[in-house]
């Protein structure tokens, strides 16, 4: 097998060859046929996250078939087309766990952090953290649903159930959320980095209500609104722009400092709330949710060998929609 290794915080990804891995009790070798690149992997490859232990693979937003069958692994099947996603295993016996919240887990691994993930030609997965896809839908365009659609569906189901929603940061999560929730209904205003004509444009041809650069006002308060771009400078912002009682949620894993904020802002049962990880659950509701809203990613497909210029690009605001590596 073939992957690109983190070796150190801030380096640059090298090309490995590898032995194929070998899937132990409860696990699967998954063939990787697509892998999303998400903001979190800026994160792990800038060294913003913790405990990370190098070597690592990133990637986490994976799609590919099953190849080996570890002992004990019965739920899947070899050639079955699977999507393994950031959470990749829990430790079952946490108070989280125990109720229903294993995206809070004491004791998570983390695809593409934890554990090596998608930007290589081969992964082993927890086989209870894999999600049978199917056969409908191309690749490329269901690789972002792993994360950037998982952790936006979240978001948006934690924002409520508001008519007017307002998303700061449409990128790959960004235009993935805002089909789902005009498909239910809802008005969304997408904010974009100043002087983004792309984001712009693609905002506009997904039928958004109002299109505007992160710091104009909005036309009118929102019910709520989901900061997607890790920008601390945005939370302040947001909360201006949601009426009393409205909720904002803050998508990412990480985000830079939130400047001091007056109280008045946040008064009147304003909410602030942030989203960590996601469950399998959240992947269950969320597939069908996509297929019966018909949600089209908007993707630019690229080799393994250029995941460092692409990782670059992402940092720099250069990538429309959603970036995914093929073989």
């Amino acid at each position: 097998m073939h992957a690109m290794v983190l070796t150190a915080p801030g380096a640059p990804l090298r090309l490995q060859e590898r032995d194929d891995p070998v899937p132990e009790a409860g696990a699967v070798r998954v063939k990787i046929d697509a892998c999303g690149v998400c903001r979190t992997d800026l994160h792990v490859v800038d060294g913003e996250l913790p405990d990370i232990c190098y070597p690592i693979v990133p990637g986490h937003e994976v799609i590919g078939r099953v190849e080996e069958l570890g002992p004990g692994v019965t739920a899947l099947r070899v050639g079955e087309r699977v999507g393994v996603p950031w959470l990749s295993h829990t430790c079952g016996e946490c108070a989280y766990c125990r109720s229903g919240r294993e995206n809070l887990c004491d004791h998570p691994l983390f695809t593409g952090y934890t554990r090596d993930g998608g930007f290589a030609t081969h992964l082993v997965a927890d086989a209870r953290y894999c999600f049978p896809l199917g056969e409908a839908g191309d690749d490329v365009a269901l690789a972002p649903l792993l994360c950037a659609g998982l952790i936006g569906w979240r978001s948006l189901v934690l924002a409520g159930e508001g008519k007017h929603l307002g998303i700061y940061g449409f990128g790959a999560a960004g235009h993935i959320i805002a089909q789902v929730a005009r498909w239910q209904g809802r008005a969304v205003y997408a904010f974009t980095r100043a002087g983004d004509v792309e984001a712009q444009r693609l905002a506009n041809s997904l039928g958004v209500d109002w299109v505007g650069e992160s710091g104009q006002r909005p036309p009118m308060p929102f019910d709520a609104a989901i900061i997607y771009a890790p920008v601390g400078a945005l939370v302040p912002q947001a909360l201006r722009a949601v009426r009393k009682g409205g909720r904002v949620v803050c998508a990412g894993i990480h985000m830079s400092d939130i400047p001091s904020f007056p109280y008045s802002i946040l008064w009147e049962e304003r909410q602030l709330l942030s989203v960590a990880n996601l469950t399998r659950n959240d992947g269950i509701e969320f597939f069908k949710i996509a297929a019966q809203a018909g949600i089209k990613t908007h993707t630019t497909a690229f080799p393994l060998r250029e995941a460092n210029e692409v990782l670059s690009k992402l940092r720099s605001g250069q990538i429309t929609g959603a970036a995914v590596r093929q073989p």
